[in-house]
């Protein structure tokens, strides 16, 4: 590959990411639109199954799909279930209650959960600066979710039900990173040993396909597929959005991006994601932007960036 050619790999691949980001960032809007008509499983439902549509397309475009190794499919199935069904269950129920902006916040924390399990269940080092940057997150986070206000935090008042959803998806979400460490490495019958392990975007295709099997029980069973015939335009955009954007075309960007530039400038954008959908939030939800979202929004990134470089 020319110097020229690589040049331009990276730049599309920066290109990609941001607006990977842009999608992430934007889809808890998108939710909060399609939870004025639809029960979370039916959203769950519409956006797995438009996600998995995508992630198709493309690997039928990069090749056609693989057999998996058998002692690959329960890693597959579970990544499926954590990943996809169960995470989207907290995230969804969570912001009938929850904000778009205070969910963000509460997610941009995972990087210092991982580091926890990291920490309890790899033998991973905690050091100094990781220490200062989880109780730092924590701070923030708990100024987030209580608008600054310590009255409300020791009177308890200041978690709904739905912050508390948002920061279990967040400890679910550091669970699926660990677990799928294990088998990232399985390699798809027929590659030679010179070639990558197995593709980012086949294992997603699994594991969006295992996560529709478990959302389309959830729905079946409350009912929440009636709402599908009854949406306005409001809501098919907001569905069609989650699907395309955040749940096919967001994960292709991110995992292409990890092929051309480093895991820590890949990393990076993730500081973008809670700032995008707070600038959202404001003029499409009329959530507004407190200083406790800045202190707290901030101290958490400052916790997020020792976590990651300690």
């Amino acid at each position: 590959m020319t110097a020229q050619a690589a040049s331009v790999k990276r730049r599309t691949a920066f290109i990609g990411l941001l607006l990977a980001i842009v999608f992430w960032g934007a889809s808890f809007i998108a939710i909060k639109i399609a939870l004025r008509e639809l029960s979370p499983s039916a959203i769950a439902v519409a956006r797995n199954s438009i996600g998995t549509l995508v992630l198709a397309a493309v690997v039928w475009r990069r090749g056609g799909l693989r057999r998996l190794p058998r002692r690959a499919v329960p890693g597959v199935v579970l990544l499926g279930f954590l990943g996809t069904a169960f995470h989207q269950w907290l995230q969804m129920t969570g912001l009938l209650t929850a904000s778009a902006t205070v969910t963000s916040w509460i997610i941009a924390s995972i990087p210092v959960f991982v580091a926890l399990l990291g920490w309890l269940f790899l033998h991973e080092r905690l050091g100094i600066l990781r220490l200062a940057g989880i109780g730092l997150a924590a701070v923030g986070v708990l100024t987030v979710i209580s608008g600054g206000s310590l009255a409300a935090l020791a009177g308890g008042r200041a978690f709904t039900s739905g912050d508390g959803l948002i920061v279990l998806s967040a400890v679910n979400w550091a669970v699926y990173t660990i677990v799928s460490k294990r088998y990232l490495g399985d390699r798809l019958p027929g590659q030679t040993p010179d070639e990558s392990p197995i593709l980012a975007v086949t294992l997603l295709l699994y594991g969006f396909l295992a996560g529709c099997v478990f959302s389309a029980g959830w729905t079946v069973l409350d009912g929440g597929w009636r709402g599908l015939a009854e949406m306005s335009t409001a809501a098919w955009g907001a569905l069609v959005f989650l699907g395309v954007a955040c749940s096919g075309l967001a994960y292709l960007f991110w995992y292409d991006g990890l092929q051309a530039v480093d895991a820590t400038q890949v990393g990076s954008f993730l500081y973008l994601e809670p700032l995008v959908t707070t600038a959202l939030a404001a003029p499409l939800l009329g959530e507004p932007i407190s200083a406790a979202i800045l202190l707290g929004g901030g101290a958490i990134l400052l916790g997020v960036w020792l976590v990651t470089r300690g």
